[in-house]
């Protein structure tokens, strides 16, 4: 489980080894040898190469993060690079350990905690019409009452002893850890970082959740959009093995606190990731993320907005 302890156990490196190896021994021969797979990087000159930045990327397969690391790392004038990846890929010991060897941020959100600590406890998995119940008493969308005349016994006992707030404040803390290795990626470890805003996997661009937004208006680093196309139809399922084609990325203007997202701007000091901040700055954070996936809307091909 990827929980806090696991997290603080997490080091990022500037030159991280597994990611050379993969891409040396694995992903060239895949994209030259055993597939032909055509990489183009459109508008390449607009990503900075004298500062670290986001990448904010639409999400349309498991992969398509990867020819985009690769071709950057063909380059040889950028940073390496950190990635976003959902805490549910590391349920898998042995990928788990390879995602960690690649550098990657595990970002465990609040229904991959409810499902973990609910197998913990119960010791099987939950189903869905639980889990809608108690994501929506975490949400706030049903009473506790109400709510505990419609579940099982089971899960009546998963949340009793105020446990839906134990989860959200867990979930903060874990959220902290995020922001943390998410700023010593940027500032210490001379990474650039890539996030899906949309936070799940989809053709066609989804709504864009605010985790990117509050980072850029944290930090004030810029943002760079990156419009993917055709990704999905080089890996076409499970497996990270890619098919001959063609991948398109479109690289948009880079978005900054001091031009384009200027008047969304926070001048005070405030807590990454919190309810607290949420509840006080929600439209701000809202109109970055609405700016961000305007911007990957206008740079992807039309079959995927």
């Amino acid at each position: 489980m990827v929980d806090l302890k696991y997290l603080k156990k997490i080091s990022l490196r500037s030159n991280p080894i597994m990611q050379k190896l993969l891409a040396t021994f694995f992903l060239a021969p895949n994209y030259r040898i055993f597939a032909n797979v055509d990489i183009q990087v459109e508008n390449i000159e607009k990503i900075p190469t004298d500062e670290t930045v986001i990448f904010a990327m639409n999400h349309t397969d498991r992969f398509n993060y990867w020819p985009f690391q690769y071709k950057l790392w063909t380059m040889k004038n950028l940073p390496y690079t950190t990635v976003w990846v959902k805490g549910k890929y590391y349920r898998n010991y042995i990928l788990g350990k390879v995602l960690d060897a690649c550098n990657l941020i595990p970002v465990p959100s609040m229904g991959y905690l409810i499902e973990e600590f609910y197998k913990k406890k119960i010791g099987k998995r939950i189903d869905k019409s639980e889990y809608r119940i108690v994501r929506d008493m975490i949400d706030g969308s049903h009473e506790i009452g109400a709510a505990f005349q419609k579940i099982a016994s089971e899960t009546t006992g998963f949340l009793k002893d105020n446990f839906v707030e134990y989860l959200k404040s867990y979930h903060e803390t874990i959220m902290d850890r995020v922001a943390a290795l998410s700023k010593s990626a940027l500032f210490e470890k001379n990474l650039n970082l890539i996030i899906f805003p949309e936070g799940t996997r989809s053709l066609k661009l989804g709504k864009g959740r605010t985790g990117l937004a509050q980072l850029v208006l944290d930090t004030g680093k810029k943002v760079v959009p990156v419009g993917c196309s055709n990704s999905d139809q080089v890996y076409t399922g499970s497996l990270p093995v890619a098919k001959s084609g063609k991948i398109i990325y479109r690289v948009g203007d880079p978005l900054s606190v001091e031009d384009q997202l200027k008047k969304y701007r926070i001048k005070e000091r405030f807590k990454l990731f919190s309810r607290e901040s949420q509840d006080k700055y929600k439209s701000q954070f809202e109109e970055v993320t609405r700016i961000i996936m305007e911007s990957i809307n206008s740079l992807v091909d039309e079959g995927y907005r």
